[in-house]
Order: C-alpha cells, then structure tokens, then sequence
C-alpha cells in the first residue's frame, strides 16, 4: 500500500507508536476484488475512489515555547500542517474557534498548542477539556500524558475515576479531561471546590462538537452556559476561550456558536495529507427464491391502540446511549432476524466480511448499529475464523457501551497493539480514538448521517496507507436509496448539525439546574436566551423557583434530576443471578426493548436469558442459556395533536408542524428461529406506558383526492402506512438524524384531523429540530421518498422500500403502488 506519510503527520496529535502490524496485505482494490468473489452475482454497485493528498506544513508559531516543540518533535511531530497552525494562531488570540475538519487531519494540535503554551507560560491557568465519550477522553489523556510536559498533571475526571483520586484532581491537576455528563452531574453543583480551577480556566476544548446534537446538543449547549457563569463569578467576566474540533460539517460556525452561545470563526480547509481511500458501496445478495419464508407475523387486535391507526415505534426518546455509546442514532432493536428478509442480512453479510478481511491479515473495524447487532457481528466472524483456522477466532471481539470499564480499556489495547485483528463496535468508537494500524473499515448499515459516515471510513487509512471502506446495505429504503444513488453520499455536502437551545423541555431543567448552583439574576438570564425570562416565570408559577429582589431561587434541597442524554433514567443492571456477577448496563430507556423477561441478551458472544426486570431497582437478573430463537419486543402507540405552529394549505393536501402528545407502551414479543427467522410465538408483557410530548410534521390529505388517484377506501390505510415507513426511512437524508431518532403513525381518518393523515414526529422530548427539518424540505423529502419505492426492483414491497424493522403492525397492511399514489397527490399539490 502507498504511504503518503511524513514526520509531520503524526501532528493528529495523538502521536503513539503503533502496534505490531499485521503481515501485508493486498491494496485495497485487490481486496474489494477477492471479496467480491463471495458471490455469483456481483454486490458492489458502486467503487469511489478517494485519492491520496499531500499535506501543505505551516511554520510554528512565534509563541509556541521551545519546551514545547521539543515535547512535540519527540513524537515525531516536526511542524504544524497550516490549519492546525491557523487555528491556533485565532484561539492564541483569544478568539474562539471551531476547527472543522476531516478524520485524523489533527485537529488535537490545533487545541492542545495554545493550551499546553498558556499552561506553561502561566503556572497558574487551567485548561478543561470535554469529550462526548468515556474513550475518546483516555485517549486524549494518553497523547498529553506522552508529551511529558512538566507541571501540566494531566487527568481524566469521570464516573470512572476512583473516589480516592477526585480530590487530588481538584486541587492539583492543570489540564482535566472529562465529558459533558460529568461537567453536569459532578462538577458544576461542586462548584465551590473547583472554585480554583474554574478562576484561572483560560481554555474550554469542545472535541467532536458535531456530536452535541438534537436533545442532547441542546442541554450541552445550556451546561457550557452554565459552565461561563460560574467562571464569570469566580474570575474573568471575559471567561475562557473555547476551541472546538468538529468533523466537517455544514456551517460550522454557526452552529458551534450555537452550541457555546458565543462568535465562532471556523477553520475549514483541511491541509493534512491523507492517505488514498476505495469506498464500495456493498448491497447483500437477493436470498434464493426456493428458501422457505419466515412465518407472517400475526396481526394485532384491530382496537389497541385504536381501528385504523398503526403504531410505528420511535427510538423511544431514551436512545441506547452512556458517555460510551453516542446518543443520537443508537440502535435499540437490532435486525438479528428483520421481518420478511429479502436481501441476505447486512448483519451476517457484515461478519461474513469481516471473516475475510481479518483471515488476510488486515486489521478491520466493522461499525454495528446495534449493541446486540455488534455481539452478532463478533460472534459469528470468531466461528467462521475458527473453522477455518482453529484459534483465529480469538483476534476477533466485540465493543459496545454497558461493558465495564476494564473490558473497553482492554479491547482498546488490544486492538491497538495488534492482538486483535477485527473489532465489530457500534458507533462508540466512531470517534477520534487513534486506531493506528487499521487499513479497512466495513459500515454495517448507513449511520444515519453524512458526516457519521465519513466519519467512520475515516477510521482506516490513519497509518498513511491505502485504505478499504465497505457500506453494507441493510434491507431499507433509505440504504437502497443510497448504494444505487452514491451521488447522495459523495456528490453532496455534509449534513449542519441541528440543535435547540430554546426547546422548552431542556431550557426549563436547565434553569433549574443553574438556579441550584447560583441564584439566577437578570443578567443571567441574557446567557440562556430570549426565552430564559417566560420559561423562568413558569418555573416560579410551578414552585420550583422562588423570586427575591436577589434573583430566583431553587426551592428544594434535592437538586433537580436533569438527564442530558434523554436515556429515561439510571442505567439498568444485569445481573447474573447465579453468580451475583454485574455482566454490564442497559439505559433506563432501552430496557423495556432489551431486558424484559423473557428477553435473550447478548454479551461478549455468551448468551443470558432474562429471568425478572426490577425498574424500581434499576436491575435484570439473567441467566445464561442458548436458545435458538432470539426476541423482539412488540409496542403500541397512540398520537394526538396539542398544537398546530406553522402549516401549508396546498387544497386537498394540508402540510403542518406543531406539537403532539406520543403514549407507547410494550406489550409483548415475539420469540423467532435464529436460523430462519420463523415466529415461534408472541407473549404479552405487562410493563408500564411511556408518554411523550414532542415536535410532529404531518400532512393530511381529502378522501377525495386519493380515491381520483387510484387509493381505493380500502387500500387507503395500506397505501398511508406503506408512504410513512418510507418517509421516515428517507428522513435521515435531509435531517440530521437516522430512523431511531423518530417515529411515525398513520391513519385512515385521524380524530384530530379529520382526514387521512401521516405523521413523523421527533422521538425526543420536546423535539430535536429533525421534525422542523422535515416540514422545511417537505418536497425535497417527499420525492426522495417516492423515489425510493417506485425504483424498488420488488412488486409488493419489501424492507428496501416500505417495510419497516419497527413496525408495531408487522408490516401488515402495506401497498406499495399506494404508496406512489399518495405520495404522487401530495408532491402534486404541495409548493416546490
């Protein structure tokens, strides 16, 4: 493989020495070729090849200290690339400063050289440092602990940080390394104690800021408020200088000031040399025609939720996410067995690849939506590797949030060193960890974005040689839309980052959270917004604030229970039962889907069966067991509007946003054959409803206007539920978000509208902007969505076009060709 490296590029900043590398490997094309191989037909519908780029070197900086660059050429590091340069230059200047860049262009230097110089010039300050996981955080510590730069102290702060070590922390470190949970839970209610820090805080490092998106982004953005106050009271009014590092990004300037409420100049222009990249678009193969299909999934009782509705399960607002496991986008139910399977399963396609790749010799990390679709993924590479060559399965293994800590630092290393060859993750390690010595990238299934996508082939190649990454499309009518339409991925530009700062459902606990720490004042109230006064009033009207000449106060000795992450609550214990032994956490949210009784549950290849789920304890006790059927919980869901905040009156078409009330609740599973997908059988379930105020587009269209287009009455809630999967599967195009961040319902005549009606509405509480996106690109959305099921090679629908993973229905009633009709009425009539 061609090295396009110099000394220079090891300036990402996390500059290590790699592990053992593997033997060589083939270049990438000849790889992608003998993968192909696998089948008769060919999978690859499309090759872009990325060339490689020579780096343009800056100069240090004139401030930059001797010790300083020393430090920096011990790692190899022998000058900046001009970005880096550029950027440190504006945040030396005290200016904040977004750096918005591609995967491993080294972004660290941009930030880490204006603080490490400050610290060294002034013995007092204090840098913080914030990460959106556990991971990226120790990896940022292991790079500044290696520049071995004396007085800096360097330490993480974290709910993994033993009790004995917080106080030394507090008193003694300089540069402390911690996430937006912690700076939340921790820090800012301990304010007093880190009363020395935060008067001599001069830089805030946001890294990944791209992240900090929808409900999650909104409270980060609120928490950095609150972190700026409490610097203003204990020392500068100025506060300290924010540097963000960013994947590339739409507008990232205005969204990075935004996110810290403050001016933002971005540095765009990447000036890092990279590597050459081959990205095949990977389509699984149609299954044989004579294979025997999966029993039909019995029909729910026409009057739950109501007759005529049909429920669409969102990602049930509290997504399977811990500071090791991103928030937005995390997969809760896998497609382990995904309904009626056309297409062979990305899932076992994935660890088919994953197999090859690793049995080359080429180290391989495959990116899994799911936790339990990581587990697969892992599982099944290891036994082919072992049937082909005994104990190879070992270098392959599993990374998901809920392991211990111990298990994650320990897969890190051992990727890092070259024990293991292949590491099937979810989007945990998406992230700026370095994984030096990765030559190929497979992406199980579109991540839901753009950048998410960019940002996960980035993974490989970092080592300066040529690099693999495989889209391997799932059976969905978003993934098929993209491998057979690649001018979306490579001919677009990446998604902007949405976030809502005013949403009323993060603003209102956050004012509280602030008026805990601190009594908010009138001034105050100019650093969270023009809303902060109105929401504030109803704080008080509530009784959770009481109004002085002073200001507002908090008026209970609890502090308020703000989850940033919308998870719904403490982490879930699993607990074998037998042994007493914590096997690892599942979300609060996430629990009802993965740990109800009965549930089969996955870890590190062994299989539990859960005997009893405790919610008021917050713990599952498992058992292990190795069936052969794996479970899928089943959920009802019923929609009624509040308010309506904008609409378009097209004539018999109506387009409108406003606000909806969601109640879900999970009412059974079904058990199905691992090995077919067959439903064995559906068992109730008696576990509490959930409810759910948040943001909904939807358009209504008359009776009349689908029967002159074809839409029989009795075809009508077949042709709305078909156009709905569709739509919420096409979302993620134009939205910054992936299928589990919403939900959808649709009906034949909704009692609040009084028409056929399709509604998506955001899975988060409040909103998260992904539904205002929506109402805003309704046409460019629509067609998409019509497109994609009209261009479906199958003829009565299929889960590349209109059967959802996450139907609460079973997919049952669907019509395909009513689907274009409805959809054809609405872009009829509906404004360009």
């Amino acid at each position: 493989m061609q090295d396009v490296t110099s000394a220079a590029s090891v300036s990402a900043g996390r500059g290590r020495e790699p592990g053992p590398a593997p033997a060589p490997v083939a270049a990438p094309g000849d790889l992608l070729h003998r993968l192909r191989q696998r089948h008769t037909t060919d999978p690859v519908t499309h090759v872009e090849r990325v060339p490689p780029r020579a780096g343009t070197p800056a100069p240090w900086p004139r401030w930059a200290p001797e010790e300083l660059r020393s430090a920096y050429a011990r790692r190899g590091v022998t000058a900046p690339w001009q970005h880096q340069a550029e950027a440190a230059d504006l945040a030396h200047d005290r200016r904040h400063v977004v750096v918005a860049t591609g995967t491993a262009s080294g972004k660290s230097l941009a930030y880490q050289l204006p603080a490490l110089a400050t610290l060294l010039a002034d013995p007092r300050a204090t840098v913080l440092y914030l990460a959106p996981t556990k991971a990226l955080a120790a990896d940022q510590l292991r790079a500044v602990a290696e520049l071995d730069i004396e007085g800096v102290r360097p330490a993480c702060y974290d709910g993994d940080t033993p009790r004995a070590e917080r106080e030394w922390i507090r008193r003694h470190s300089r540069f402390v390394l911690t996430n937006p949970d912690m700076l939340h839970h921790g820090i800012l209610p301990g304010h007093a104690q880190w009363s020395g820090f935060l008067r001599r805080l001069r830089y805030v490092v946001v890294d990944e800021c791209h992240v900090y998106r929808g409900v999650f982004g909104s409270h980060v953005a609120h928490v950095l408020r609150r972190l700026r106050r409490q610097c203003a009271r204990y020392g500068d009014p100025a506060g300290p200088t924010f540097v963000l590092a960013s994947a590339t990004s739409g507008d990232p300037a205005a969204t990075a000031g935004r996110l810290i409420g403050l001016p933002v100049v971005a540095v765009t222009e990447d000036t890092s040399p990279r590597a050459g990249l081959t990205f095949a678009l990977w389509e699984p193969p149609l299954l044989p025609a004579d294979r025997p299909a999966p029993a039909p999934a019995p029909r729910r009782d026409p009057d739950v939720p109501r007759p005529g509705a049909h429920p669409s399960r969102p990602t049930h607002p509290l997504s399977d996410a811990t500071p090791d496991a991103l928030a937005p986008g995390a997969e809760a139910v896998p497609e382990l067995a995904d309904l009626t399977q056309v297409r062979r399963s990305a899932l076992r396609e994935t660890a088919d690849l994953l197999a090859d790749i690793v049995a080359a010799g080429v180290r391989t990390l495959a990116f899994v939506r799911s936790r339990r679709g990581a587990e697969v993924v892992a599982t099944s590479a290891r036994r082919s590797l072992d049937e082909a060559v005994p104990g190879l399965g070992a270098r392959v293994a599993a990374y998901r949030a809920g392991y211990l800590r111990e298990e994650r630092r320990e897969l890190e290393r051992a990727l890092l060193h070259g024990d293991l060859l292949g590491l099937a993750s979810t989007n945990a390690l998406e992230l700026g960890v370095d994984l030096v010595g990765l030559d190929a990238v497979l992406i199980c299934g579109y991540p839901g974005t753009r950048a998410s996508l960019w940002q996960q082939a980035g993974r490989a190649g970092r080592s300066g040689q040529e690099a693999l990454a495989v889209l391997v499309a799932r059976d969905d009518p978003l993934d098929t839309y993209l491998v057979h339409h690649p001018d979306a991925l490579f001919g677009a530009p990446v998604e902007a980052t949405v976030l809502d700062p005013a949403n009323p459902y993060v603003l209102g606990p956050q004012l509280a959270c602030a008026a805990s720490e601190a009594p908010l004042t009138v001034a105050d109230l100019e650093l969270f917004g023009d809303s902060a006064k109105e929401t504030v009033e109803a704080l008080v009207e509530a009784g959770a604030l009481r109004q002085r000449p002073t200001g507002w106060y908090w008026r209970h000795r609890e502090r308020p229970e703000v989850d940033l992450r919308g998870e719904g609550g403490a982490p879930v214990c699993v607990v074998e039962a037998a042994t007493g032994r914590l096997l690892g956490t599942v979300d609060g949210g996430s629990s009802h889907f993965l740990l109800h009784p009965g549930a089969v549950y996955l870890h590190q290849g062994v299989s539990y069966v859960v005997d009893t789920l405790d919610l008021d304890d917050g713990c599952a006790l498992v058992h292990p067991e190795e069936p052969d059927w794996s479970t899928h919980a089943r959920d009802v869901t019923s929609l009624s509007v509040v308010s309506v905040r904008s609409y378009v009156d097209a004539g018999p078409v109506g387009l409108f946003l406003g606000e909806v009330d969601v109640t879900s609740q999970v009412v059974s599973y079904q058990r199905r054959r691992i090995a077919t997908g067959e439903v064995i059988d559906t068992r109730p379930l008696d576990l509490p409803a959930r409810e759910l105020r948040t943001v909904a587009v939807w358009f209504t269209l008359s009776p009349e206007s689908l029967v002159a287009a074809g839409v029989e009455p009795a075809d009508g809630p077949g042709a709305l539920h078909a156009a709905e999967h569709a739509a919420i599967g096409l979302l993620p195009l134009l939205a910054t978000c992936d299928r589990w961040d919403i939900g959808g319902l649709s009906t034949a005549m909704h009692p609040d509208t009084e028409a056929p009606t399709v509604f998506v509405y955001d899975g988060h509480p409040g909103g998260a902007g992904f539904a205002e996106r929506a109402y805003g690109t309704a046409a460019a959305w629509l067609k998409a969505t019509r497109d994609a099921i009209s261009e479906c090679g199958c003829e009565s629908g299929c889960p590349s076009c209109v059967q959802s993973p996450k139907c609460g229905n079973g997919n049952n009633p669907l019509s395909k060709p009513g689907a274009v009709r409805v959809l054809d009425v609405v872009l009829d009539n509906l404004p360009q």
